[in-house]
C-alpha cells in the first residue's frame, strides 16, 4: 500500500512528452579511473556493506583515512578519488568543489556522490562501429601501430585520411550507450540511495528528496525551461512540496518506474534524431549543429552549452577560437592534423582524440583535460588535471592543479612547465578556479596499462612493467611560446608574461639563451662584412632557420600568418 502521506501520483502514468533525460557525460567521460580494485563484479553486493560502514558519520562525508581503509587501497589512489570526484561532481556548491588542495583530505567526498561514483566504475565505454569498407583502410594504411585495439591499429594520421570519424562512436551513440546504462542499472543506483523504514516488501525502501537530488551525479533533465531545475522540481513527487517542511520521502519503486518511462522516452527521442541525421534530415532539436568556422575542415558546436563545442579535422592551418565565439563549457579538439589549435577560453573539460603533428594551446580548463590518440602533438595546457591515454612522441606544457594521470600504452612522453600566456589568461584562470602557484607537471601518475573500462581487448603480452615513463624536457630544450594577438577589438587582460614560476633549471636556461641571442644579434650587427657577404650570410641564416623550423614543426606556428 502507497503512503498515504505521499502525493498521489500515478507509477504508471505516462511521463510529459516535454520531458527528455539526459546522462551527465562529465562522469562517464572524464570520471573512470582504470583501477582494478574499484571495479566491481557485483558493486551492489560490494558498496551496500561499504555504504552501511561509512554511513556512521553525522555528516555523511567520506575522508581520505576512510576511503583508504574502506576500501583497502592506497592513499595516492585515495586522494585520487576524492580528486577526481571534485571535477565530475554536480554541485559546485559541495564543500569538496571548492577545498584547497590541503584540506581535501579532512573534506571528503559526500557519502551518496562517492557511492555512484564507485558504482560507474564498472561501466564499459563504447565499441567503435566496424569500418563499411575494411578493405579500403587496409590498402591505405595497411600497417598497424603499437596502440592496442581496433582504434589503436589505426594511427592518429590514419584517422585522419580514413576519415574514421564517421563510424567512431557520435554523441547520439554515446547518449544512447549511457541511456541503455542508466536503464540497466537504474533499480540497483536507486537502492543505493534509498534508505530502509518499517514496512514490507518494495514500500521498505524510500528517497528523501535529498537522496534524489544527488541522482544529479549521472543525470539531467534537458526539455526545454528544464535546464538548471534541481531535479526534485522535476519530478512530480517532489515538485509542490513546501519549502518550510521536510519533504515526504517516496517509495524507490516510485521512482524507478516514473524515470524508467522517462529514459526510454529519451532513448526513443534520440533514436528517432540519429535515423533524421542518417536520411539527411536533421531535426531542429538535434544537438550538433554544424557551425561556420575559419579552416576548410569542419567544426560543430551545439546551441545549447550542455553540448562540447568540435573542432574537428583541421589540416595545414590555423584555428582560433575565443571567449566570446564559445557559448559552449566544454570543447573536443578531433583529429586534427598538421596544424595549430588556439582555445583562448575559460572551459570546464576538453578533449583531443586521434590528431597528429599539431600544436594545441587551450587558455584555462577548470575541470580536465583527456588527450587521447594523439601522435607528435605539443599540449599546451593550463587545467586542473589532464589525462594523457595511449600517445606516443607527445610533448606536454603543463600548468596543472593535480598530478597528471598517464593511462595505457604511451611511447616517448615528455613534460614541460607551462610556456605561454596571452593577455586574458589569469581572468580566465581566476574564472574557472586554476591557482597559478600549484603546479604538479613533473608528478605524473601511472596508473597501468590496461583500461577495465575500455571494451576492446589488451594485445596478450603487454605488462604494466612495459610501461614507458613520460620523462622531463631538457631544460636546455625548453622554449616559450608565442601566442600571436587575437584579441583586437576585445577588452584587453592584464596577463604580461606566463603565470606559472618556472622551475629553476628551466628559468636559468631561459635567461642564458635571452643573453645568448642578444650576444649573437651585437656579433651580426659589428660583423665587418661586405654587402655581398652579408647577404650570403643571411641567405645561410634563412636556410638554417626554415630547417630548424620544420625539424622542430614550428613551422605550424607560421599558419596563422597565411592569408584567407
Amino acid at each position: 500500500m502507497t503512503d498515504p502521506n505521499v502525493p498521489s501520483t500515478s507509477t504508471n502514468s505516462t511521463p510529459s512528452p516535454t520531458i527528455l533525460l539526459h546522462p551527465r557525460r562529465e562522469p562517464f567521460e572524464h570520471g573512470l579511473l582504470p583501477i582494478q580494485k574499484l571495479v566491481f563484479i557485483d558493486p551492489v553486493q560490494a558498496l551496500t556493506p561499504l555504504k552501511q560502514s561509512l554511513s556512521s558519520s553525522s555528516t555523511r562525508r567520506v575522508g581520505l583515512a576512510a576511503l583508504t581503509d574502506a576500501l583497502q587501497i592506497s592513499s595516492d589512489h585515495a586522494r585520487l578519488i576524492l580528486d577526481t570526484l571534485s571535477l565530475v561532481i554536480h554541485s559546485e556548491s559541495d564543500p569538496l568543489v571548492t577545498a584547497r588542495p590541503e584540506d581535501v583530505d579532512s573534506i571528503g567526498a559526500d557519502l551518496r556522490d562517492l557511492i555512484l561514483f564507485l558504482y560507474i566504475q564498472s561501466y564499459k565505454r563504447l565499441l567503435p562501429r566496424s569500418h563499411k569498407d575494411s578493405v579500403a583502410v587496409a590498402d591505405v594504411w595497411p600497417s598497424t601501430s603499437a596502440f592496442d585495439g581496433y582504434l589503436s591499429a589505426l594511427s592518429p594520421l590514419q584517422l585522419v585520411r580514413s576519415n574514421t570519424r564517421r563510424f567512431m562512436p557520435s554523441q547520439a551513440d554515446e547518449e544512447a550507450h549511457q541511456l541503455s546504462y542508466l536503464q540497466k542499472h537504474l533499480a540497483n543506483i536507486l537502492f543505493l540511495l534509498s534508505e530502509s523504514v518499517e514496512g514490507e516488501g518494495e514500500e521498505s525502501m524510500v528517497l528523501t528528496i535529498e537522496g534524489f537530488e544527488h541522482l544529479g551525479f549521472l543525470i539531467q533533465f534537458g526539455s526545454k525551461g528544464c535546464e538548471g531545475v534541481p531535479l526534485s522540481q522535476a519530478a512530480p513527487f517532489f515538485a509542490n512540496s513546501d519549502p518550510d517542511m521536510p519533504a515526504v520521502p517516496v517509495p524507490a519503486s516510485q521512482v524507478h518506474d516514473w524515470l524508467l518511462e522517462i529514459i526510454a522516452s529519451s532513448l526513443e527521442h534520440v533514436s528517432e534524431k540519429k535515423s533524421a541525421k542518417e536520411s539527411g534530415f536533421p531535426s531542429s532539436s538535434d544537438q550538433d549543429v554544424a557551425m561556420a568556422d575559419a579552416s576548410p575542415s569542419s567544426a560543430k558546436a551545439s546551441q545549447s552549452a550542455r553540448s562540447p563545442f568540435f573542432i574537428e579535422g583541421v589540416s595545414k592551418s590555423s584555428y582560433v577560437k575565443l571567449a566570446p565565439d564559445l557559448k559552449n563549457s566544454s570543447v573536443k579538439v578531433i583529429n586534427c592534423h598538421d596544424s595549430v589549435i588556439y582555445v583562448l577560453a575559460p572551459l570546464r573539460y576538453a578533449t583531443l582524440y586521434g590528431c597528429s603533428d599539431a600544436t594545441v594551446v587551450l587558455g584555462a580548463v577548470g575541470k580536465a583535460v583527456r588527450v587521447e590518440h594523439c601522435e607528435r602533438v605539443h599540449v599546451i595546457i593550463a587545467s586542473k588535471r589532464v589525462c594523457i591515454v595511449n600517445c606516443r612522441e607527445c610533448l606536454f606544457y603543463l600548468g596543472v592543479n593535480q598530478r597528471p594521470l598517464i593511462v595505457g600504452d604511451n611511447h616517448k612522453l615528455q613534460v614541460a612547465p607551462y610556456n605561454t600566456f596571452y593577455s586574458q589568461l589569469e581572468k580566465h584562470m581566476t574564472e574557472v578556479g586554476i591557482e597559478a602557484t600549484i603546479n604538479r607537471w613533473d608528478e605524473p601518475l601511472w596508473l597501468g596499462a590496461v583500461d577495465p573500462h575500455d571494451s576492446l581487448s589488451h594485445p596478450a603480452g603487454v605488462a604494466d612493467a612495459q610501461i614507458e615513463s613520460a620523462t622531463r624536457l631538457d631544460p636546455d630544450q625548453f622554449t616559450n611560446f608565442l601566442i600571436p594577438n587575437w584579441f583586437e577589438g576585445e577588452p584587453t587582460g592584464s596577463t604580461r608574461n606566463n603565470p606559472f614560476p618556472l622551475p629553476n633549471p628551466y628559468f636559468t636556461s631561459q635567461q642564458r639563451n635571452q643573453k645568448n641571442l642578444v650576444e649573437i644579434q651585437q656579433i651580426l650587427r659589428e660583423a665587418p662584412l661586405e654587402a655581398n657577404r652579408k647577404r650570403e650570410l643571411s641567405c645561410a641564416l634563412h636556410v638554417y632557420f626554415k630547417d630548424w623550423l620544420y625539424a622542430t614543426g614550428n613551422i605550424r606556428q607560421l599558419y596563422c600568418l597565411q592569408g584567407d
